[in-house]
């Protein structure tokens, strides 16, 4: 059987010589012919091997922005030849290869097996901290193997369904009215949220995400709306999660926030700024409805 470790090593060098001497796309081929020959002639998967590259060259753009966001303070360019093309080859594995092919857990070891091989000395514990805050950020597929088969194509109204809560979270200060929120990997600013417990209520489990992931104790007001979409789920396969959001008051102090993987900002904002920002689509209206509420309340 072919080594598809090997094979990953002739992409991930084939990929180096790209970035690192701007080879014209379409003279790419000839360097990944000469790279099987010179260390691998008879140990690849040559379908394997070209699925792989072209698919990294076809993703480029969306990777480098994933890295972006994963990595912010990072610029692409600052990240070494080796280590960004090990990204990329990761990533792509993990974010658009064939699961049944390649598992998450699989795409993300290869990275970092790649990054000790052929990377510096911080390289594989690089490389493992943005796949693995991707990872969590595409809800961990495959982190309980001996779980449940997932199900599939199951009907709207027959999903699971996961119960969370979170808040719109305001201050006062100095005569200003501001807003704390969170930033996520991928670019958006958005609200705190936690899956309600066993033994909580939806209030108790906003307070809970508030305390842990902003370090804010809030006093919770009116309740501003519901949210809900569809995920992926490792055992349960798609997930209905319905998203009750409050507002809540809190005093004006500094954000100590919770080193989570999908997380990567935290900034109170005036509401003259709050507005202007990249919020998700189904978030905006909750953001908007307690901007208006509390104006209308003050009149500031």
């Amino acid at each position: 059987m072919a080594n598809r470790h090997v094979s990953r090593s002739i992409v991930l060098q084939t990929l180096f010589e790209w970035d690192l001497n701007a080879i014209d796309r379409k003279a790419i081929g000839e360097v990944l012919e000469r790279n099987v020959e010179e260390f691998a002639p008879n140990k690849t998967d040559n379908s394997f091997i070209e699925k792989l590259l072209d698919g990294v060259l076809s993703k480029q753009s969306e990777l480098d922005q994933v890295i972006e966001k994963a990595a912010p303070e990072w610029p692409i360019d600052r990240i070494s030849p080796v280590d960004r093309n090990i990204l990329r080859l990761g990533l792509y594995e993990l974010l658009f290869a064939d699961r049944k092919e390649v598992p998450a857990k699989v795409a993300i070891n290869e990275a970092i097996e790649l990054a000790k091989q052929f990377g510096g000395d911080n390289s594989s514990r690089f490389v493992n901290g943005v796949l693995g805050a991707v990872y969590k950020e595409i809800g961990e597929p495959g982190k309980d193997e001996v779980g449940k088969k997932p199900r599939r194509d199951i009907p709207f109204d027959q999903m699971p369904i996961q119960r969370l809560s979170g808040a719109v979270v305001y201050a006062e200060a100095d005569g200003a009215m501001y807003f704390a929120l969170v930033h996520d990997i991928f670019g958006h600013w958005t609200l705190s949220k936690s899956k309600i417990g066993e033994d909580e209520t939806i209030e108790d489990g906003a307070r809970r995400a508030l305390k842990e992931e902003m370090g804010l104790e809030v006093e919770i007001e009116n309740e501003l709306g519901k949210n809900e979409y569809i995920a992926s789920h490792p055992e349960l396969g798609k997930v209905r999660k319905q998203v009750t959001y409050f507002l809540a008051k809190s005093e004006y102090v500094d954000l100590v926030m919770e080193k989570k993987g999908g997380l990567d900002d935290g900034k109170w904002f005036k509401v003259s700024e709050i507005l202007e920002l990249n919020f998700y689509e189904d978030i905006l209206p909750i953001v908007t409805k307690a901007v208006t509420l509390l104006v209308g309340r003050t009149g500031k």
